[in-house]
């Protein structure tokens, strides 16, 4: 019987420590899945977004786009938490190659993988020509605190109309101004 009464204990410990370690692989795993989602390579609650308003020199306003300024949408991509599914609000829409780029945050150093969208007007002397996938860039855009100024490489491009928008994340939390990039594939009519 007193064996029985000491074994407890240890198995209580096993099992926490067990637990524990289940946990921290799942941490692990959601910043994986984050690096290559694109954004910070970290989790996504600790994201800067750049909330401004101003778009890129250059880029031009998209003639009756699909989703007009002003109108809801719904969301269906997940580039930040809370994103999919989430209502939006059209701040802007324009016409122009969006491109996924992988980039060395400065200067922190981290690699974004995969990170969805830069626009060619925010890709420093890209011309009117599309880039095409495994090109070195320099990327312009400040969506993302150290974004500004890194190299990049092209993962992919798409001529599309982008969209800025409004939204309230689905998990909670505060509102969402001014998000740069959303294409036209990735909403629907609400």
């Amino acid at each position: 019987m007193k064996n029985k009464k000491l074994l407890i204990p240890f198995i209580a410990l096993a099992l926490m420590l067990i637990l524990s370690a289940c946990s921290s692989n799942g941490n692990q795993k959601g910043s994986d899945e984050t690096k290559d989602s694109g954004h910070k390579s970290m989790d996504m609650d600790h994201m800067e977004h750049s909330s401004s308003e101003e778009v890129p020199k250059g880029l031009k306003v998209k003639e009756n786009p699909t989703y007009k300024v002003g109108s809801k949408a719904i969301i269906h991509t997940e580039h930040m938490e809370g994103m999919d599914g989430a209502e939006a609000t059209i701040a802007g829409a324009y016409d122009t190659i969006a491109y996924a780029v992988t980039y060395t945050s400065t200067p922190d150093g981290e690699k974004v993988k995969n990170h969805k969208w830069v626009v060619q007007e925010e890709i420093k002397n890209a011309g009117s020509e599309p880039l095409k996938p495994g090109m070195e860039v320099t990327i312009e855009a400040d969506h993302m605190k150290g974004m500004k100024g890194a190299t990049g490489t092209i993962d992919s491009a798409e001529q599309t109309t982008v969209y800025m928008v409004d939204y309230t994340p689905t998990t909670g939390g505060k509102k969402v101004t001014n998000h740069k990039w959303v294409t036209e594939s990735e909403l629907s009519s609400k």
